[in-house]
Parts: structure tokens; sequence; C-alpha cells
């Protein structure tokens, strides 16, 4: 079983018989209901599971119980003796919840009555509580799940947590590994660059090691993104489709953002024309979108655009599968003629929302040029911008020289990812091998924080 990091998140919260819901939010087949269903089923011996798509599709014996009564009524005809238990002993999964919106609101009596632990997990959940009119914040604690990100792929391959423990030592001390070790560590990273970090393309990939079928997988979750928004919304399906399949095609531009006209090829049509189309991307976990930012100064909040952005596919995996399908040798060799700038770019967006990253942000100077992701250091009340380099000449980076001579900035700490295995400290700038970015996170205080 792939070891994931919110397992003892889930676990920890159960344990505790804290009687708030916690619902799991993400993209579908990132392995969300496999790890709720193995911790529940250790915890409580009596186990209780709604698959509300499927019941969607199906029965439909969800889709009126609007209250507790009509909901354990509905419960019993599937549950039959478990409906004997208590909270204590029985926990109910309520799987995909936001195909039935009212069910959120529900949660709050669910809760109130006390009668079994719950849990529950979601896509769309931004979108669907934007829509319901009673949303139960206090009764509900929601925590973001992504693919396995790339520590979670070494733990999959064999890395203890002494390895993984030593390679973060390494990275605070700013020390590079050996030849043989970064050699290893470049190997895997990318093979996590084809295989992604979508749970059953990983499992695919250790079994096999056939890259066809991983290819497979890739293609069947990519279909089902598409069947997810057709289903989602009728009257926008066509436009959610397209924007999510020019994904691939906007990596390949200089500048890599959204441009408006090309959705439906009228050039009259602007950001808000599109709202509920990337509010679906976006907050169905397919996509990672990276705001533009007018003024980069902390915190970045203050200054993003409210129409300029780029969208990163959610797991690299699908996007070396659309843009080099079998051809695993323009990734593990460094072919020349292949320019893996975008690949790069989006494990390290993807990387960074794994961590904890809320918002991601670049920022785009006509006279100067181009920052890819720009952080909040929240440490120094200042600003973390990051260049990702793929070929060789990562030491040239007229932008990010520009902006970190910029005083007004109040840079304090850059970093400049590449192949390369040297770590290098120039001035608050460092450059760091592209698999130390699994150590780059947004991390909130251990400890309490007191006034």
């Amino acid at each position: 079983m792939l070891r994931r990091k919110i397992r003892p998140v889930i676990y920890n919260h159960l344990a505790s018989r804290d009687t708030k819901i916690m619902v799991i939010d993400g993209a579908r087949q990132i392995g969300k209901s496999f790890i709720i269903r193995d911790v529940a089923q250790e915890l409580f011996p009596n186990y209780i599971e709604i698959d509300f798509v499927e019941d969607k599709a199906g029965d439909k014996l969800f889709e009126n119980a609007t209250t507790t009564e009509e909901f354990y009524f509905r419960l019993s005809t599937i549950a039959g003796d478990k409906m004997k238990g208590d909270k204590e002993d029985t926990i109910v999964f309520l799987d995909e919840i936001q195909a039935y919106p009212h069910l959120l609101t529900l949660l709050r009596f669910l809760r109130k009555e006390g009668k079994f632990t719950y849990i529950a997990s979601g896509s769309l959940l931004g979108v669907t509580l934007r829509n319901t009119p009673s949303v139960p914040a206090g009764d509900i604690l929601i925590n973001h799940m992504f693919p396995l990100d790339f520590e979670e792929f070494l733990w999959a391959n064999g890395f203890s947590d002494a390895a993984i423990g030593t390679l973060e030592k390494r990275f605070f001390a700013r020390e590079s590994l050996d030849d043989a070790m970064h050699a290893k560590m470049l190997d895997l990273f990318k093979k996590y660059l084809l295989v992604g970090g979508l749970p059953d393309a990983v499992n695919e990939f250790l079994n096999s090691r056939n890259m066809v079928a991983v290819r497979a997988i890739h293609d069947s979750i990519h279909a089902l993104y598409g069947v997810d928004a057709a289903q989602y919304d009728e009257d926008h399906k066509l436009q959610i489709a397209r924007i999510y399949n020019m994904v691939p095609s906007l990596m390949a531009n200089k500048k890599k953002r959204i441009v408006y006209k090309d959705i439906a090829e009228k050039g009259d049509k602007r950001s808000n024309d599109y709202r509920d189309e990337f509010d679906y991307i976006i907050g169905a976990g397919i996509c990672l979108d990276v705001k533009a930012i007018s003024s980069p100064t902390f915190p970045l909040k203050e200054s993003e655009s409210k129409n300029l952005l780029k969208l990163y596919m959610n797991d690299v995996g699908l996007l070396t599968n659309e843009l080099y399908k079998y051809n695993i040798d323009a990734v593990m060799n460094d072919r020349l003629s292949v320019n893996l700038g975008s690949v790069y770019e989006t494990v390290v967006a993807s990387e960074l929302k794994a961590h904890g990253t809320k918002q991601l942000f670049y920022y785009d100077n006509k006279a100067h040029g181009e920052v890819e992701f720009i952080l909040d250091d929240y440490d120094n009340a200042a600003i973390m911008p990051i260049e990702v380099k793929s070929g060789k000449d990562y030491t040239i980076h007229r932008a990010l020289n520009t902006f970190m001579s910029n005083p007004d900035y109040r840079v304090k700490q850059a970093y400049v990812l590449s192949n390369a295995k040297d770590i290098k400290q120039d001035g608050c700038l460092t450059y760091l091998p592209i698999y130390f970015t699994m150590f780059i996170k947004e991390n909130p205080p251990e400890e309490m924080l007191l006034l």
C-alpha cells in the first residue's frame, strides 16, 4: 500500500473522536477513498460506505434526503444491522459528497445528533460550498489532498524516513550530494516526471515498470476528467473540455498564460465570460492556477490580477503523457531537441501546492521578463521568487536578477532550480538541484503563536 502524508492527519482526527466532520477534498483518482477506507476500517469495527456519485447515477436514494430522519431511513436500506451501532464503534464514509450539495448542509445536523461518526470526501467542494445556501462552517474540517508528491514517490521506491531526513538536512545545510547520490535522485525525479503521482499509475510502475501500461492509466484518467466535466455542467461542458485540453499547448507558449479569445475562437471574450469554467477546472483539482501579480510586494494577495493566470495540469505524468506519450527518452536522457521547461514548471507547481501553498503567483514585466513562481516569505514579511531551469544555462536569469536588485521587493531568499548537482549560494540566491523542491514549503509554526 502506498504511504500517504494525509493518512496520519485522518487517523489522528478520527482517533481523537473530535466531533467535527472531516472532509477530504481533491481531484478524482488521487487516492482519497482508498486512504479514508483504510483508516476508518482500522479504527472502527462497524464500517458503512456510500458512494454518492454511484447513487446519483443509479437509484438516487439520497437525492431527497434533506432531513436526518430521511437520511437514516435511506441509509438503513443499505446498511442493515450495522445501523445498530453508535458513534463509538460505527463510522459512515460519505464518498463524493459533492454529488448531492444539500448533504453538506445536512452534515451540521448529523454532527449535532451524534448517532454515528462521519467522514466525507469530495471534489469541487469550493464550488459546491459557494452554491450551498447554509454552509456548515463550524461543523466540518476540510483537508486538501493531492496526487503523490515527490517525497511520497521516494517512499514508494524504497526510501526510508532516515534517508529523507538526511536529504532534508543537506537541503537546510546547503550541502550538495555526491555524484552517485545525485545521479540516483535525478534518475528517480525524471521517472516521477513520466509516472506522476496518481496512485494507479504509481502502483503499475512499481509492479511492472511498463510505461505502456502506465500510459494507458493516464489516458483513462484524462478521459474520466473530461466525462466528469460533461456531467457537472451541461451548459459549459464544451468550454470546460476545451480549456482543459488547451493546457499542454499553452505550456509550449513563451507566456504560458490563458488567452481567452482562443477558448471559443472569438476575440470579444474576457475572463468574466469563463468564470464558471475556471471555477470548475480549478475547483475540481484537475488544474492548478497561478495568478499574475501587478506589484511583487508582500503580501502578494493584495496585488493579484483578476484576469491573468496560468494553468498547469494537476499531475505531471498526465502532462508528459500528452506531450511525449511513449517516448521516455525525451525526459530521461535530456535530449537537446526537447524543451522540458513546461514539464519542470508543472512539477514545481504541483510540489508547492502539495506542500501547502494556498495560492501560487507569477510576475511578468514587459521590459524585464518573467519570474515563474513567487511565494510569500512570511518569516521576513518579504517575497520569495523561484526560477525553474530545465537546460544547462541555469545561471542565466536576467528577469530574476532585475527582480532581486529592486529594494522595494524585499527579497531575502530566492531559488533557481535545475538539474545541476552543486548547491551554490550567491547572496540571497540559492542554486538548488530540482529534486530539492520537495523541501520548499510554506509551513505554519509548529508551536503555539501567542500574542
